[in-house]
């Protein structure tokens, strides 16, 4: 028979003693490992401190619409917004959560810059890759320093960059996004139009499939604005909302059909000096109809602004991420019969039953639809 062991006791002390190392000197060492041997994990970082002071400067809207305190012309622009989130949920069905229910001054007039970047001889993105949201083609910066100098960095590696400011963004509904200051100087339609924006991005997200994403916003932000404007007997803003979207209507043809040329001529394979006079002869081609009956046509956009801004792949990609195939979303909207309600719940129910890997094309199919 095997001699019995006595076994001592676990010293429990000791053990909470080497568990407390490992977390007070193990875990931060082993982050400060990853954030110095990954540039991703030190933006990742950066953003995750960004938004933590920001969400630590939330008011609540309520109490800042009820303070004699708040200027007149905040309070309503506040009360405004919570009645654009209110028609959201219950008049569109949009998950609103918590989202706008608090507000935030940033202390400037433009929260962050995007970045976007493309090759100089085909209209191919560059990508980032980040949690939860997967491979998106701009890259968003609190540090405007940081912003420009990776734009320098692509612009040395030959790419073509874009560098814009932003307002707002969305967390997609996993954090109380609150309202920011940034958006608060847009005229009544557009902080609408934006709160019902964001909304829909907490509703409707596709990882990796950000031109679906943002074009889908675009329509339901805009739509539903018109829609809001049209339930308070405010026909004025109503009509702003509706030739908003018809511009943007007008700027997707536009954009494809530029990146429909552009796509041709760089299939030839042209390099040096035939790459620059291709670019330059057909970013005029999209100037001159700026200039033309197109820019004319727009009624709420300055046509000027884009006969003049620069052109570049980075540009025409960046456009084309708001406004892409809205006439697909439209078309929705028909079938549904005006109802934007029943359009929203019709395109969810498209992309998440048909297969393939583009939503674009479960919106050629009709389940979900009322029956005509």
């Amino acid at each position: 028979m095997d001699a019995v062991i006595e076994r001592r006791p676990p010293d429990w002390a000791r053990v909470v003693r080497r568990l407390a190392a490992w977390v007070l000197i193990g875990v931060p060492t082993l982050l400060a490992i990853v954030l110095v041997a990954s540039a991703d994990a030190r933006y990742v970082a950066r953003a995750g401190v960004e938004e933590a002071r920001i969400l630590l400067k939330r008011r609540a809207i309520t109490k800042l619409v009820a303070d004699a305190k708040t200027p007149p012309a905040l309070r309503q622009r506040l009360q405004l917004v919570l009645a654009a989130r209110a028609y959201a949920a219950d008049s569109l069905g949009l998950l609103v959560g918590e989202t706008f229910t608090s507000y935030v001054d940033v202390g400037r007039d433009t929260l962050l810059l995007v970045l976007s970047a493309a090759r100089r001889d085909r209209l191919r993105e560059y990508t980032w890759r980040y949690p939860i949201v997967g491979i998106v083609p701009y890259k968003g910066f609190f540090n405007f320093a940081t912003a420009r100098a990776a734009a320098v960095d692509l612009d040395r590696g030959g790419y073509d960059t874009y560098l814009r400011p932003a307002g707002a963004f969305s967390t997609l509904g996993y954090f109380s996004d609150p309202l920011l200051s940034t958006v608060m100087e847009r005229d009544t339609m557009e902080l609408v139009a934006t709160v019902i924006h964001e909304l829909a991005h907490n509703t409707l997200y596709l990882k990796s499939q950000t031109p679906f994403n943002e074009s889908f916003a675009s329509f339901v932000g805009y739509r539903g604005a018109q829609m809001f404007f049209k339930s308070r007997g405010d026909s004025l803003d109503a009509k702003r909302a509706a030739a908003r979207w018809r511009d943007e209507r007008t700027l997707d043809v536009l954009y494809a059909e530029l990146a429909r040329r552009l796509d041709s001529a760089y299939a030839a394979g042209p390099v040096g000096p035939a790459l620059e006079g291709t670019r330059t002869a057909t970013f005029e081609w999209a100037r001159a109809q700026f200039r033309g009956a197109v820019g004319q046509s727009l009624e709420t956009y300055d046509w000027r602004w884009f006969a003049q801004a620069p052109l570049n792949n980075a540009v025409v990609i960046a456009q084309r991420l708001y406004r892409m195939n809205l006439n697909l979303f439209d078309e929705v909207y028909a079938h549904a019969r005006g109802d934007l309600r029943e359009t929203i719940r019709a395109i969810q129910v498209r992309v998440f039953t048909q297969p393939g890997e583009d939503p674009y094309e479960a919106l050629y199919s009709r389940p979900g639809l009322p029956a005509e």
